[in-house]
């Protein structure tokens, strides 16, 4: 039976098979060395018989192998133990040499080559790496809102109108008729609060914006989660923040070895996140108090009065202009031109966008008459039905995985945490 290279250390003096790739060959003078990757790691396989030696000088990194011998410790190996008097069975042919040389501890090759070799580049225990945090992340995210008695939904990806930002779809031709990608599992996850009351989804959403930038992608994953019953937009946020808080958990329990790899450590996010109004945000950037949106160099600037002044890598700007926001967006009570919403910024960068929804019909109507748009019109009408219904005070936010993992590793691109990433540039593999 198969075992994996984690569990070597507990099997000395066994008679155990491992299976996996060929992670390095080592030909010294009277001995050879065979390190073995497997999902869980590397396994070290000492080779002294001259016709062991010579098979393996046929095997190719990359090839799959099973090998079968007797553990034996070695404070010098993986894990402190390794394999000896092997014997390999090839389970495919020889491989290709791979387009990167995977068994260096670094990535020897620019982010091109890696993106455009992704199917062998994400072998690399780096590269991979950032889909382990992400994994465990996903599964932080879904055990704290399990835990808060919210439902799981899946939505429909390929939706009948553009609504949210008509100009920044992705068009396809569906049965003959126009359809679109959808941008967001917004106006879903907000009807499906009038049946479960708390949801959320995982899953990929498409934005057709012009953007070639090292933050921006055409096709990434959101984490949505919306919920009822809520007073204002501080609300929201305190769910949010007890996610973040699960996510973080969860990578660091989870994710061990990747966060090792890349010399990560897991921050953590404060039980009361920094808040500060839009407003005191343009102040603290030192920006022109008549912008209607942080610039990338604010949200920096604000990141780094938050980290000096609170010592958290994380800082929530709420009451973003009306302007600035979607028409479902509720209004601040006190002053109607400032939003019920929020942006948490994680480490200088916009993390997440969250806030309180419009519930009322008639609020609807209204804000879309501002729009010089009708309620009754094709793009909002089966959407607001939940809303003649009766629908409670609610709101939601949405989390970009891959941002996420990367403003947690510090890499410079979030691509290099994208399994496959689609771009502006970017249809393959």
């Amino acid at each position: 039976m198969r075992i994996l290279s984690h569990e070597i250390p507990s099997a000395v003096g066994q008679s155990v098979t491992v299976a996996g790739w060929v992670h390095r060959r080592r030909r010294l003078a009277a001995v050879s060395f065979l390190i073995l990757r497997d999902r869980s790691g590397l396994t070290q396989i000492v080779i002294k018989s001259a016709q062991t030696q010579a098979q393996l000088d046929e095997l190719g990194e990359e090839t799959v192998v099973q090998v079968t011998g007797t553990v034996a410790a070695n404070p010098q190996a993986p894990g402190g133990a390794e394999i000896v008097d092997p014997v390999i069975e090839p389970l495919t042919e020889p491989a290709a040499t791979p387009p990167i040389e995977l068994w260096r501890p670094a990535v020897g090759a620019g982010l091109p080559v890696v993106l455009d070799n992704a199917p062998v580049a994400l072998r690399h225990p780096a590269v991979r790496a950032g889909w382990e945090i992400a994994a465990a992340a996903l599964h932080g995210f879904r055990s704290a809102l399990d835990g808060q008695g919210f439902t799981e939904i899946q939505t429909p990806k390929i939706v009948g109108t553009a609504t949210e930002s008509g100009a920044n779809v992705f068009a396809l031709d569906y049965f003959g008729g126009p359809a679109y990608l959808a941008q967001s599992p917004q106006f879903y996850k907000q009807q499906m609060v009038g049946v479960f009351e708390r949801v959320f989804e995982v899953g990929p959403v498409f934005r057709a914006e012009p953007h070639d930038t090292v933050r921006h992608l055409a096709e990434y994953v959101s984490l949505d989660a919306e919920f009822g019953f809520v007073t204002d937009h501080r609300d929201v946020l305190a769910v949010l923040r007890s996610v973040i808080a699960g996510m973080l958990t969860a990578v660091g329990e989870r994710a061990g070895g990747a966060l090792e790899r890349l010399a990560v450590t897991v921050p953590e996010i404060p039980v009361d996140v920094p808040v500060v109004h839009f407003t005191e945000a343009l102040k603290i950037a030192g920006a022109d108090p008549e912008e209607p949106d942080l610039a990338p160099a604010d949200e920096r600037a604000v990141g780094e009065w938050a980290l000096r002044e609170h010592g958290s890598d994380f800082v929530a700007v709420e009451g973003y202009p009306m302007v600035k926001r979607p028409f479902y967006t509720h209004p601040q009570p006190s002053d109607p031109r400032w939003s019920n919403s929020f942006d948490l910024l994680f480490r200088g960068v916009e993390l997440v966008t969250g806030g309180q929804r419009l519930h009322r019909y008639s609020d609807y109507v209204a804000a879309l008459a501002a729009r010089g748009e009708s309620a009754d019109a094709p793009a909002y009408s089966s959407y607001l039905q939940a809303f003649k219904h009766g629908m409670p005070p609610h709101g939601g936010f949405a989390i970009g995985l891959e941002r996420f993992v990367a403003r947690l590793t510090g890499a410079e691109n979030v691509r290099e945490v994208t399994l496959f990433p689609r771009d502006l540039h970017r249809l393959t593999p």
